[in-house]
């Protein structure tokens, strides 16, 4: 099922060349969706145990570098989305920052997290993208996420943490829900509501890392 993810990440490449945005971000989200679901379906039919040679772990970094990094560094070149002096260089950070993260043994702690900006670059362009947001703005965002990767805050792992799993899985799922709703009403007023209330869960998301976060070095 990893794999797929690569289908679908080569589908988005494909839309983002002959300016489908819309569906190119759809390609994107499908990809993620996989992402989300495919660790836990593997560790239930125990992969491992069946295949001990297959390492499943570098395959979803292959995929993930796909489908989280460079589709959407393209997706920003080829949408023209920040000022034409940073065209170049945007997307060139977006891909080196990314490299240094998933390079790093601790990028995702013994604890279930994720150590500094977990490369949701495909979940900042998809915003980027419905909210219609000014070039100047798209830069300052995608600039402050590159910086955030050297940052080491702790970030929520949604399928492996242990600690409020299951409301956030719930609310993930609206999240996506809301989203799809969003695209698919693309570009109305109606999808622009969708996708500001669809904000929810970023802010839920970053809020509740920082709490666990907080908790664990007072526990420490």
């Amino acid at each position: 099922m990893t794999a797929s993810s690569a289908v679908f990440g080569f589908l988005a490449i494909v839309a983002i060349f002959q300016a489908q945005w819309q569906t190119a971000v759809f390609w994107m989200g499908t990809a993620a969706f996989i992402d989300a679901i495919d660790g836990g379906l593997s560790r239930r039919v125990q992969v491992k145990d069946v295949l001990p040679q297959f390492d499943g772990a570098l395959l979803d970094n292959i995929v993930d570098y796909q489908t989280y990094v460079l589709v959407p560094a393209l997706f920003v070149y080829q949408a023209g989305m920040v000022p034409l002096d940073w065209m170049f260089i945007t997307p060139a950070l977006i891909l080196l920052t990314s490299a240094y993260q998933f390079s790093q043994a601790d990028a995702k702690t013994d604890d279930h997290y994720f150590k500094g900006f977990p490369s949701y670059w495909n979940v900042v362009v998809a915003y980027l993208f419905l909210l219609q947001t000014p070039l100047q703005v798209n830069l300052w965002v995608l600039l402050a996420c590159a910086v955030l990767v050297f940052v080491p805050i702790k970030y929520l792992y949604p399928s492996r943490m242990t600690q409020f799993r299951k409301p956030t899985l719930a609310l993930g799922l609206i999240w996506m829900a809301m989203l799809l709703v969003a695209l698919f009403q693309f570009p109305t007023v109606a999808h622009l509501r969708w996708a500001w209330l669809s904000l929810f869960y970023i802010v839920y998301y970053i809020g509740l890392s920082i709490y666990l976060m907080r908790r664990l070095k007072v526990a420490s």
